[in-house]
């Protein structure tokens, strides 16, 4: 069993409008560390047309604040299929942990599009750093229902990674972008605005994506469909999907927990803007179809 450090230098542009660094450049973070664990290690050659992300679950335990020393990333290696491999990764700023998450991940071949099974010295370089890593708490299930705030976006060639498609930390910009947007009044402020006005800060606490189809460059847009599941005194788990409109596919499946702070991101109720749109576009119970 092993764990393997990395560190990455914080940008004054990942900061967001409430001044700490945006929940999805925290993904960001992860994948260069994993990156950089793939690329120190005999099983570098993944990163040229052999892995596929499926998943992330991350908890957010307090913000990062800029500084021009690096964050520290403690990256561990859990579970180890014949085609995937779990990872586990601690954040550290100032050797205090402000994040942690978990990646799973595939072999996949692109040229065949298939998953591909590891070779016997691949799994074995996987499996000697193997260890237990406790699994987080589950969200619920919930799945999108037919009430649901729809937002439309087109793909940036800047979304695109080396394997031709969106990059996986791009996804979680589409979807703070649909949750940003959302307002159960198209004449009034969007949820930020509101939050703005009352003094409020929004804090995400928990994202689960799962990733079930390859998001493209094109012009026609994609969708982003979101809805709410449980409603709490000062949080809220919202449910979104990214949908083809062309041909009904779902591509990603997202849970997201936000908390409402004030200006010393201590928790309070939430505003009356968030429990209407839960009012209005609400989730539905029971595991989504697959």
């Amino acid at each position: 069993m092993s764990s393997y450090t990395a560190t990455v230098g914080l940008r004054w542009v990942d900061l967001d409008a409430q001044g700490h660094v945006n929940n999805a450049v925290i993904a960001d973070y992860l994948q260069e560390a994993r990156v950089e664990w793939l690329l120190a290690g005999p099983n570098a050659h993944l990163l040229g047309d052999s892995t596929m992300v499926v998943g992330h679950q991350i908890e957010y335990l307090v913000p990062i604040n800029f500084s021009t020393e690096p964050v520290a990333i403690a990256l561990s290696v859990g579970t180890v299929g014949a085609s995937r491999f779990v990872l586990g990764y601690s954040v550290l700023q100032n050797d205090r942990e402000v994040a942690r998450g978990r990646s799973t991940l595939c072999l996949f071949d692109y040229r065949a599009n298939r998953v591909r099974r590891m070779t016997g010295a691949e799994r074995r370089w996987f499996a000697d750093q193997s260890e237990e890593l406790v699994p987080f708490a589950p969200l619920g299930r919930w799945q999108v229902g037919q009430q649901a705030d729809v937002y439309e976006f087109t793909v940036r060639w800047s979304d695109l990674d080396s394997y031709g498609h969106v990059n996986n930390v791009r996804v979680f910009d589409y979807i703070a972008e649909a949750r940003v947007r959302m307002s159960p009044d198209p004449d009034g402020p969007h949820r930020m605005q509101a939050a703005a006005e009352a003094g409020l800060l929004w804090m995400v606490a928990r994202q689960d994506v799962d990733y079930l189809g390859q998001i493209l460059l094109r012009p026609e847009p994609y969708q982003v469909r979101t809805a709410i599941g449980r409603v709490g005194r000062t949080s809220m788990t919202m449910i979104a999907e990214v949908v083809d409109p062309l041909d009904g596919r779902v591509l990603v499946r997202t849970r997201t927990v936000v908390v409402a702070g004030d200006a010393n991101a201590r928790p309070v109720p939430l505003p009356p803007i968030m429990l209407d749109a839960a009012q209005r576009w609400p989730a539905e119970s029971g595991e989504p179809p697959r």
